[in-house]
């Protein structure tokens, strides 16, 4: 697989990004092209169009919309990889609609997580989506019984299961330093566990209240795939409930 070296402008920390691969129709691989030697930018404001690129098959010419490459770096930011745009041809396909969900295999993490089967994300297009990625990763981690409500409780408790609680926050804006507090007392309140998951990262204080409550806090791309941003969500990966 591709990568390409990525720099976080926020703590100038390096990365080495593998390109993430999607399933063509047509059955071939697909890989977004990555611009290699451009700098990627923290996302502070999401909109859905850009969220998304489009990617044309070499096998077949088709093109087809996927999810905009995304890095989440420890730092809390969330990066967006510059990816090249696709060049226009005649006879080529009109960009389909976006794909149904892409099961795209995630290995997973070492230690006791190495008897858990590789994750299979949900891609997310809307708010509902993004509940339904984080209820599968969290029974992915081994958590039972977990439920998604119909409608949103005043508490804005998103998901339920034995012995945890947890708060999705799909919004296009980093989550504030308020809603981790208030998932933390809540699940004080409940004598539960209370993860934290953001589609657009948190904010600075957020994040550090997450480190001080010991609430596990992470961040999700289009591909329904977690990623943890604090030592606690590190630890709930690699040991389980």
């Amino acid at each position: 697989m591709d990568s390409v070296p990525v720099r976080c402008p926020v703590c100038r920390r390096d990365h080495a990004y593998i390109t993430p691969v999607y399933p063509c129709p047509c059955g071939s691989p697909v890989a977004p092209p990555l611009m290699r030697g451009a700098p990627a930018e923290p996302i502070t404001h999401r909109t859905w169009n850009d969220d998304w690129v489009s990617v044309r098959c070499h096998s077949c010419g088709r093109r087809d919309q996927w999810p905009h490459p995304e890095l989440c770096c420890p730092c809390g930011a969330v990066l967006r990889v510059p990816v090249r745009p696709v060049a226009t041809r005649g006879g080529a396909h009109r960009p389909a609609a976006r794909p149904a969900a892409a099961p795209v295999p995630v290995p997973p993490p070492p230690a006791a997580a190495r008897a858990r089967p590789p994750f299979r994300p949900l891609v997310i297009r809307t708010a509902r989506d993004a509940a339904g990625a984080a209820a599968l990763y969290l029974t992915w981690l081994g958590y039972r019984d977990v439920v998604q409500p119909e409608v949103r409780p005043q508490s804005r408790i998103d998901l339920r299961a034995a012995g945890l609680i947890a708060q999705v926050d799909p919004t296009t804006r980093p989550t504030p330093l308020r809603d981790v507090e208030c998932l933390w007392l809540n699940a004080l309140n409940s004598s539960v566990a209370g993860v934290f998951f953001s589609l657009a990262g948190y904010a600075a204080d957020a994040r550090a209240r997450g480190d001080q409550l010991a609430v596990p806090l992470f961040v999700m791309d289009l591909t329904g795939t977690p990623q943890p941003v604090n030592d606690p969500a590190e630890e709930l990966v690699s040991t389980g409930p």
